[in-house]
């Protein structure tokens, strides 16, 4: 945990002023996440478990699975752009469409109220993440033209008939992002099983 906590922390001014965790918690946050679920009370472990028919040992095999491949690709000194490309695809699929639907979701319900854990949740399930993850899930985006981030489209509410607007990531925010998904992801999956029943 301490590895995600020193990869986290290093975007404590963006977890204060987005987020609103504070600097004590923001510099150990996946430590913190972990702590609270692990003191869950069974009934909200088996809540947050019982919100998808996919087992949690399964989950915790995708989440490997990812870490490898994200290692790997950070390991070569120059990935070739089609690698790039799918580490882009696979990266934002993982962060914001399945640990959405999977994980924090649910958890934005369940977990203790003014937690680290639902605040965290809270933040990537509500926009501008929410838009992103509709734009992207429905293939509502493309790269800008640079290469700096990422254009996409998406309905700035929920009413269907209204028209998709253009937004814009920038790679730096993007990479906040993801870090927090995949941080509170690894530290809460661990701890959401044991003592479930």
């Amino acid at each position: 945990m301490k590895q995600l906590d020193a990869q986290i922390a290093e975007f404590s001014a963006q977890l204060k002023s987005e987020v609103g965790i504070d600097g004590e918690t923001s510099s150990k946050l996946a430590t913190t996440v972990a702590a609270e679920l692990r003191f869950l009370p069974v009934e909200a472990k088996n809540e947050i478990l019982q919100a998808t028919p996919v087992d949690i040992e399964a989950r915790l095999s995708e989440l490997t699975a990812f870490q490898l491949f994200m290692d790997q690709v950070r390991a070569s000194a120059r990935a070739h752009p089609a690698v790039v490309r799918a580490q882009v695809l696979y990266q934002n699929y993982v962060c914001f469409v399945y640990l959405g639907e999977a994980l924090f979701r649910v958890l934005a319900k369940s977990a203790p109220p003014d937690s680290a854990s639902r605040k965290c949740a809270r933040f990537l399930t509500d926009n501008p993440i929410r838009a992103f993850r509709n734009a992207f899930a429905h293939g509502n985006w493309c790269y800008r033209k640079d290469f700096t981030g990422l254009v996409f489209w998406a309905r700035k509410g929920s009413d269907p008939s209204e028209p998709l607007t253009r937004f814009e990531v920038e790679q730096s925010t993007l990479n906040f992002w993801q870090l927090l998904a995949r941080g509170v992801a690894y530290a809460a999956y661990p701890h959401l099983s044991a003592g479930a029943g």
